[in-house]
Order: C-alpha cells, then structure tokens, then sequence
C-alpha cells in the first residue's frame, strides 16, 4: 500500500507540476504546428524557386522576403492594438489563419516574382494578423511564473512544424516527384487544419478594460518596455532573413534536397530548445538567456562568413537553431512580462513590430551585399550588429520586468 501511495504522490505531483498547461495551451501550439508545416513546405524552396525558377536575382529575394516578414511584425503591432481595444482575441486570430491558409496556393501560380511578391504579402498579413491576439490568448492562459513555459510549448508546436514543413516538401518532391509549383498548392492543407485549430480555443472575458486609441497611447508602456525594444532594434538591425542562409548553402554545393534537409534540422533544433529556453527564461531570467541567443547568432554568421566548407556550414546552419528557439520563446514573454494583462497584445504586437521593420532593412540591405559586394559581406554585417545588440540589452534593459499583471 505505501508504494501504491508514493505512486498516487507523484503522480499527483506531476499533475500540478503541468498545471499550467491548459486546453488554449494545447490547441494554440497546435495551430501553430499546422500553420507552421504550412509555411515551411514552402519557405526553403521559395529562395531556389525565386532564383531559379523566375530567374530573380539576390536583391529581389531580399526583397520579398524583408517586405513579407516586415508586414507580418508591423502588422501584429496593429492586430495587437485592435486586439486590446475590442478585447477580442479569437476573431481576429481566425481571420489572420484564414488568410495566410488561402494566400499560399497563389505563389504557384507565379509566372513572374512580382506575384510571388503579392501573395508573400497577404500570407504575411494574415500571419501578422493572428500572431498578436494568439500570442495574448497564450499570455493570459498561464501566470506570468510559468509564461516562458506556455511560449516555450507554443514555439515547440510552431518549430516542429517548421521540422515537418521541409520533410515534407522533400517527400513530395523526391519520393512523389511532384512538380515544385505543387508544393504551394498542398501547402494550403495544413494552413486550414490551423484555422480550424482555433475554434477549440475558449477565450474569456478580461476583467478590465483597454484604453487603446489609434495613437498607440505610448504613455502606457514603461520606460524599460521601449529600452527593451531598442535593444531588440539594434539587434536588429542586421538580422536578415533567413533565405540567405538558404541561399549561401545551396551555393556552396548543396543539392536542392540537402538544402531542405539542413534547415529542417535547423528547425529541429529550434523546436527542441524552445520550451528549455521559456523554462530557464522563467527560472533565470529573460535577459540572461536572450543574451544567449544573440551569442549564438553571433557565432553562426561569423562561422557563414568565413568559412565556405559545406560540412560546416551544415553544422552552423543547425545551430543557428538555437538562437531562432530561445529568441522566440523567451524574447516575447519579456514584451509581455513588462505590461498589464489587457495590453498583452499591444506590448507583443509593437515588439514584433520592431523586430519586422528592423528585418526589412536588414534584408534589402544584405540582398545589396549579396549582389554588390559579396555573399560574405551579409554575415559580417548581420555579426557586427550583433555585437551592438548585445551591448544594447546589457545596458539598456533590466534584468526583471516590473509587471503590473
């Protein structure tokens, strides 16, 4: 009977040791693994079918890519506001699903990448759209003691599809040998699957009411929110995207399948770190493991920069991985850590916001490096950078939030 007694505790341990993890919880990283799959079916190849499809050049890829992914964060910064001002999550989250579902089959139909352009932008809408409000139904789901863990589950669910997303597209194009365009059209699939994801999802009533105007009331944010958000703006300032990753591995010697296969272990390693990162974010602090993952991206373009071995490269490219997991869970609990539950979206929404403009710039610029200069060139950029954004942070930002949640 005492082992039968012991088993009953520690089970019953483990039960409130999870608590936290609700049915939101659950079904949020749920929609976040199928939206995921959906965008990773198509993202490594996107860069390959841009250049070698359409015969755009480096410039163009930096293009797209820095337009649509800055459209997704400036847009969370709006979705966050109206969000908070209607406080109504779940609306606003199923439209952002819906459009991103429908936006990816017209990628396919591209002859030209000013229609690639098009629909990377409603994609990206609807991504910025749903990201804001999604990521407040997380941050009111859970006491701010276990929100680097519920942000940690939820990267879990969106860096596992994002694993899923390139195996995928490699099955399809290996094993079925289905024409690329065709990885566009299925990727609709998975976009819906996400969409219906969030029906699940009960959202309650906030207990007080947002005072958000259309002039975003900066007031009500506090100092060490903007402090906080002008270290992420110097950090990134040259964080590019991720398609010159891609696109200098494939140009070393990697055939299309290596490529795909090299950034799904990327995003393995993404997912494996993200709830680790949220729970030691939530056991040490946000800014210490932060610091982490601006040192990681530090090593990892510097290693892109001088080094063209594709063994290597491959390894660096997976250990980028750790910084997109750790930056991604704990770096939004931070923005939410610092502000009121009923401006959980605004906060996260303007920080995404930051980040999405700062990422316009650092694209169309690396795209002028990668054309102009040379390859290299982008990493040394996107390093030096690093370096400012880690400065930034140790001097600009406190250690803990002084949250009035």
């Amino acid at each position: 009977m005492v082992r039968y007694r012991a088993r009953d505790g520690t089970e019953a341990k483990a039960r409130r040791r999870f608590a936290w993890v609700t049915r939101n919880i659950l079904f949020l990283a749920l929609a976040s693994l199928f939206a995921d799959i959906s965008t990773e079916m198509l993202y490594p190849i996107l860069p390959i079918f841009l250049t070698q499809t359409l015969h755009a050049g480096g410039s163009i890829v930096g293009l797209v890519d820095g337009i649509a992914q800055a459209t997704q964060n400036i847009v969370q910064g709006l979705s966050g506001w109206l969000s908070d001002k209607l406080q109504r999550r779940k609306p606003i989250a199923l439209i952002g699903y819906f459009l991103a579902a429908v936006a990816k089959p017209v990628i396919g139909v591209a002859g030209a990448w000013p229609t690639v352009l098009g629909a990377r932008f409603v994609d990206r809408l609807g991504t910025g759209v749903r990201a804001a409000p999604r990521d407040a139904l997380i941050a009111a789901s859970v006491g701010e003691k276990h929100r680097g863990k519920a942000f940690g589950l939820e990267g879990i669910g969106d860096n596992l599809g994002a694993f899923l997303g390139p195996l995928l597209a490699v099955l399809l194009l290996i094993t079925l040998a289905i024409d690329i365009r065709w990885i566009f059209y299925l990727a609709f699939i998975p976009g819906f699957l996400a969409f219906l994801m969030v029906f699940f999802v009960r959202e309650r009533p906030l207990a007080v009411a947002a005072k958000a105007r259309i002039d975003v009331k900066l007031r009500q944010f506090p100092r060490a929110y903007w402090s906080y958000l002008i270290a992420t703006a110097l950090f990134g300032i040259g964080n590019s995207s991720n398609a010159f990753l891609i696109l200098q591995t494939k140009e070393i010697g990697a055939s299309l399948v290596t490529t795909i296969l090299i950034y799904a272990g990327f995003n393995l390693v993404a997912a494996l770190i993200s709830y680790p990162a949220g729970f030691l974010s939530d056991r040490f602090g946000r800014k210490a493991v932060l610091l982490v993952s601006f040192l990681v991206f530090l090593i990892a373009y510097l290693g892109f920069a001088l080094t063209r071995n594709l063994p290597l490269i491959a390894l660096l490219f997976v250990f980028y991985g750790l910084y997109q997991g750790i930056f991604r869970s704990a770096g939004k609990a931070f923005a939410s850590d610092f502000v009121p539950e009923h401006l959980h979206a605004s906060a996260i929404g303007w920080y995404s916001t930051t980040i999405g403009l700062l990422e316009l710039v650092a694209s169309i610029v690396a795209g002028l490096l990668w054309d102009h200069v040379s390859h290299e060139a982008v990493f040394i950029y996107g390093a030096v950078f690093a370096v400012v954004g880690s400065a930034g942070l140790l001097a600009l930002v406190p250690g803990k939030a002084a949250s009035a949640s």
